[in-house]
């Protein structure tokens, strides 16, 4: 409609009401009431809130018959808007907040979801302007956004201005209305106007562009990555200039918030930022569906309270919709998000949420367990402060109360966490509670003295007492649970209640024949319960058992008591070694003075389990007791125990290792006694044919123990000495075999005798599996011995692996020069050695490094250097690798059997190895050792990058 079309309506109409707005501008043209009202030293903010709504709606874009965007069209009255739209503008100091309409910031807005205003009785004139007003705004978001391409460019060129900026004042605006010369140039100086400095202008710009490329990366995720930059941009610039400039008009909450979500949705390549966020973490695990993670992360959220509870609920809504949409799987899942959301609050003084209550409807075994888990694992006992110990304690007592089978009562009442929160009289009210709610409880029993007299019942059983009795590992409520058995029933054995209690054969004669059931019982489950713990290397709720034990035993039973010290010595020897110990810290002395004191003992009808001595004599020698073994061992200790009398000639062997040969008279008694203890025992049976035949019968009793026995008892050893020794022992008990076609070579191999009397006693197959499993165990303590790899790589090399051969050998030189950087010690690298990798290159059909393995040699072996050169199967690089022969007599032969084949291109490369000046037979000596070694260094390296 055109201005004068309003005035004329204007004019006609009846209704005594304000005017039109067009109206309203002609005559605020006409009187310059404008002009007045914004002079004014402090004019009211309501007119120019009203004037804006004027300057807005008369500039508003029309829509033509084709349904586009027009522009406002380019007259008199519409130059003097908009000078007057500037004015307004320069008066709000360019509030953006009230200004700014145009493209990024409202393509931005009309992203966010907005909630619609209740609408009232339906009438057909506003519903059409509605449609209307729908249309209009649906179009020019069409038209913003495709003009929001260019808008981006532009505001990204802004950024790389590096000056301030100025913008029009109201006297700029009123010089700017002046005819051109009355002017005198003051609108064309850089300084006039109002000043905006680059870092003002910067920071509003990246916060803009920031929320643009967030927008679009809902269509395109790779743009969250510069909306990210420019958010992070955007934060720098606020600490630069403060959060109180004029010019900047940034919600920094939704600028925190935008951070946050850029954190999750974008994963930074910087290095220091490799740590994943709680928030990165939840969101990943949620896409990868790793739902158990999410619920880790969430308990451990309940620690360090990183998470706000409003992302932990919109986690929780998620999952719930996802279950909703007929995922049964995630029902579990839901109500584990929603108990750890709930200890959450609790911990936070909040109330339990109707969800919780919802899921808990129907609880079980499985969730009461994870409840208590959440809770036990979201409250340090130790630093936590009393008003947290009371939410969790009031909590605990509400679940209790809440139940209403008392067997999850006390599920939860007879919990580690329960007894630590609540004080003997809360619990003991507790109980009183559920006695007088429930009328299956008869209030005449005879109340026990201890805190757990939650009365027999249907629902509290037997069942469930030794249900609690199988999981409990504290002596104290171990011995509780057995008190209240034992009063409901008293024709019962409840050593048997699990399978798993073992205990063993030497001490269960002695603890089934205690007399009174009740201390049998707790004696042989709190044995049970320490060996277990033991084995799976909790040694602090071991320790505690076997204390407890200790005591009860003391006051009737001196067998059972050094029963007791001895399992006590063996549990302090396992968690030295486990602890202190692996990180080379020797023993105190009070402990060796206990494993000797163990070994000396000779008390009567003590009984006595071999593993204990067995684990006494491999601390002894792992910590290099040796002169406590071979000199101050009783004699009767040598003829008794056979772990003693090993461990003496180990020790023995171990002292006399540096002397002559002649001097080593243990050697030799060890060497005899190993090869009785791989015996085997024969006889002689008559077939059906009446032929005699004669059959061999493994694990035979000629020594002082079985093989199986002597592996183990290895297998306890750590110190390399003694397992080098070992070792090169059965390695030589491999080598005497008449049949044998390559030998095994071992450090110290020298020391044992070179044949046996009878062969055929000896079982040479067990001899050879019991080499693979000391190699095996022995680098497993410390994979790079080169002696063990050596070993390995012979084992290989004899069982024709040659390529795992190769891998050992090379692996061995390896760990002893530093990855080659440093020459190989000869002794490791021995002719034989170096042969032997000739053969299995060989037998690769390798040729060319067979040629080059045999310049190593202290002789170099040219009659196989050039044989293999004539080989033309070969599998290796051939031609490649003469960049690696530093001995010109192979380097001048490949280049007639080049050029004999008529191969010029590999004669060329032959020629050019020649022409390398380092190797000039001319140079000194030292110069031509350098070329050898750093050829050495790379080809050792080639072969190690292929071969591992």
């Amino acid at each position: 409609m055109s201005a004068e079309a309003a005035d004329r309506e204007a004019a006609t109409s009846s209704r005594p009401c304000t005017p039109p707005q067009t109206c309203w501008f002609e005559f605020l043209l006409e009187e310059s009431l404008l002009e007045k009202h914004l002079r004014k030293p402090c004019p009211d903010p309501a007119p120019v809130q009203l004037i804006v709504q004027f300057l807005e709606q008369a500039s508003k874009p029309s829509v033509n018959e084709q349904n586009q965007v027009q522009p406002p069209p380019d007259n008199k009255r519409n130059r003097i808007l908009k000078l007057l739209a500037l004015k307004v503008a320069a008066y709000l100091k360019w509030d953006l907040d009230i200004l700014e309409k145009r493209a990024i910031r409202t393509i931005v807005q009309s992203s966010f979801p907005v909630k619609q205003a209740k609408p009232g009785p339906p009438q057909l004139s506003v519903m059409n302007q509605m449609q209307q007003e729908k249309e209009l705004t649906e179009n020019i978001l069409k038209v913003l956004k495709e003009q929001a391409a260019d808008s981006i460019l532009v505001l990204e060129a802004a950024l790389k201005l590096n000056k301030d900026l100025y913008v029009h004042t109201m006297r700029t605006l009123d010089l700017l209305a002046m005819e051109p010369g009355m002017v005198n140039g003051e609108t064309e100086s850089s300084t006039a106007g109002l000043k905006v400095r680059t870092e003002e202008m910067q920071c509003q710009v990246c916060y803009d562009l920031g929320a643009a490329y967030f927008q679009q990366g809902s269509t395109n995720s790779a743009v969250y990555e510069n909306a990210r930059e420019k958010f992070f941009r955007t934060k720098e610039l606020i600490a630069e200039i403060g959060s109180l400039s004029l010019h900047c008009t940034i919600d920094e909450k939704r600028l925190a918030g935008y951070c946050q979500a850029c954190d999750v949705l974008v994963l930074s390549s910087d290095s220091t930022s490799q740590q994943l966020t709680p928030y990165s973490q939840v969101h990943i695990c949620l896409r990868s569906g790793s739902y158990q993670e999410v619920i880790q992360i969430f308990i451990e959220d309940n620690l360090t309270l990183s998470l706000p509870v409003q992302f932990r609920q919109s986690v929780l809504r998620e999952l719930f919709q996802k279950a909703q949409q007929g995922n049964e799987a995630l029902d579990e899942i839901c109500f584990k998000v929603c108990a750890c959301n709930t200890v959450r609050d609790i911990l936070e003084g909040r109330t339990i949420s109707v969800q919780f209550n919802q899921l808990f409807l129907r609880p079980n075994k499985e969730k009461i367990d994870f409840l208590l888990e959440v809770c036990s694992r979201s409250i340090n006992l130790e630093k936590a402060s009393e008003s947290l110990k009371g939410n969790m304690a009031a909590f605990l007592k509400n679940v209790c109360l809440g139940l209403d089978d008392l067997q999850y009562v006390f599920m939860i009442s007879s919990h580690e966490l329960f007894i630590t929160l609540l004080k003997d009289e809360e619990q003991k009210l507790l109980v009183d509670q559920m006695r007088k709610r429930s009328p299956r409880v008869n209030l005449c029993i005879k109340p026990v003295t201890s805190f757990y007299d939650i009365p027999a019942s249907a629902s509290v059983n037997i069942g469930q007492l030794e249900h609690q009795l199988i999981l409990s590992v504290d002596p104290w409520r171990i011995r509780q649970i057995l008190i209240e058995l034992h009063g409901m029933t008293s024709d019962r054995q409840f050593w048997t209640v699990s399978n798993k209690w073992e205990v063993p054969s030497v001490y269960s004669g002695v603890i089934l024949g205690i007399k009174d059931n009740l201390t049998r019982d707790l004696v042989y489950i709190l044995m049970a319960k320490g060996l277990h713990c033991s084995t799976v290397k909790d040694f602090s709720h071991a320790k505690q058992l076997f204390a407890a034990c200790l005591e009860l035993v003391t006051e009737f039973s001196p067998k059972l008591r050094q029963v007791m010290l001895n399992e006590m010595l063996l549990l302090d020897i396992h968690t030295h070694e486990a602890g202190t110990g692996q990180a080379g810290e020797r023993p105190p002395s009070d402990l060796i003075s206990r494993v000797r004191g163990y070994l000396e003992m000779r008390l009567p009808d003590i009984p006595l389990r071999q593993v204990i001595a067995e684990e006494c004599v491999a601390f002894m020698l792992n910590w290099r007791e040796n002169e406590y073994l071979t000199l101050q061992v009783p004699a009767f200790l040598l003829q008794s125990n056979p772990y003693v009398k090993l461990g003496q000639l180990l020790a023995a062997t171990c002292k006399e290792l540096p002397g002559p040969k002649e001097s080593r008279r243990t050697a030799k008694d060890l060497w005899e006694v190993v090869v009785q203890i791989c015996s085997v025992s024969s006889q002689h049976k008559r077939g059906n044919d009446g032929r005699v035949s004669l059959i061999k019968q493994r694990e035979s009793t000629l020594g002082i123990m079985y093989r199986s026995e002597l592996l183990s008892f290895i297998k306890k050893l750590r110190e390399p000495l003694v397992l080098t020794i070992i070792l090169s022992l059965f390695v030589k008990l491999h080598n005497v075999r008449e049949d044998i076609v390559n030998d095994i070579t071992a450090e110290h191999i020298s020391i044992w005798p070179s044949s046996i009397p009878n062969l055929q006693s000896v079982d040479f197959e067990a001899v050879a599996i019991t080499v693979k499993e000391l190699v095996r165990y022995t680098l497993s303590i410390n994979p790079n011995n080169h002696s063990w790899l050596i070993i390995q790589a012979d084992i290989y090399f004899a069982t024709n692996q040659y390529s795992a051969a190769l891998h050992y050998y090379l692996q061995a030189g390896a760990v002893c020069s530093d990855f080659f950087n440093k020459a190989v010690p000869p002794d490791v690298y021995t002719d034989q050695v170096i042969k032997r990798m000739i053969k299995c290159c060989s037998l690769l059909n390798c040729h060319t490094q067979v040629a080059i393995l045999c310049q190593f040699l202290r002789e170099i072996d040219y009659k196989t250097a050039f044989k293999s050169l004539q080989e033309q199967n070969s599998h290796d690089a051939m031609d490649s690798y003469y960049d690696y022969i530093w001995d010109v007599t192979i380097l001048e032969y490949l280049t007639y059997l080049h050029h004999k084949r008529g191969e010029t291109d590999k004669r060329q490369i032959a020629i050019k190895a020649i022409g390398q000046t380092e190797l000039n037979a001319s140079n000194p000596e030292e110069v031509l050792q350098l070329a050898a070694q750093r050829r050495k260094k790379k080809f050792l390296q080639a072969m190690a990058k292929l071969y591992f």
